[in-house]
C-alpha cells in the first residue's frame, strides 16, 4: 500500500493505516490536501505580513476539513485558522495578510474554493 512520491527533489512516502492493509509508513492522500493548503497560504501570509513590518513570535495554520460519509470520500468543507501570536499585533494588517493570500496568492486556495466551502478564521494570541 506504501507508495514513494517525488516532489521538487524530495522524496515523501505515502501509505495506508495498518487496519486497511497498510504499514502507517507515512500519511495519507486526503490529509495532505490540508497541508497543501495550510502551507501555500501560510507563505503568503508570512511574506506579505514581513513587507508590512509586522513582527510575529509565532504562527501556525490549522485547517480543518469536513469528509463526507458516502464513498468516494471527499473534503465537503474547509476552515482555515490562522493563529497569530504577538503583543499588540494590527488586526487589520492581519486581516489584509490572509485576505491578499487567499484571494490573490495562493493557487491551492483558488482551487479549492472552486469545489468545495472554504472558511477563514483568525485567532490572536498575546504574548
Amino acid at each position: 500500500m506504501a507508495f514513494e512520491a517525488e516532489v521538487n527533489g524530495h522524496k515523501l512516502i505515502l501509505d495506508a493505516a495498518e487496519e486497511v492493509g497498510g504499514e502507517n509508513r507515512g500519511p495519507r492522500p486526503k490529509p495532505l490536501l490540508l497541508t497543501a493548503l495550510a502551507g501555500c497560504t501560510g507563505m503568503d501570509v508570512v511574506s506579505i505580513l514581513k513587507k508590512m513590518r509586522v513582527e510575529l513570535d509565532n504562527f501556525d495554520v490549522i485547517v480543518e476539513g469536513d469528509l463526507t460519509e458516502e464513498h468516494p470520500r471527499q473534503f465537503f468543507k474547509m476552515n482555515v485558522i490562522y493563529e497569530f501570536t504577538g503583543k499588540d499585533l494590527p488586526l487589520d494588517k492581519l486581516k489584509k495578510a490572509v485576505s491578499l493570500s487567499e484571494e490573490r496568492y495562493c493557487g491551492v486556495s483558488a482551487m479549492f474554493k472552486k469545489a468545495i466551502e472554504v472558511t477563514t478564521e483568525i485567532r490572536i494570541i498575546e504574548s
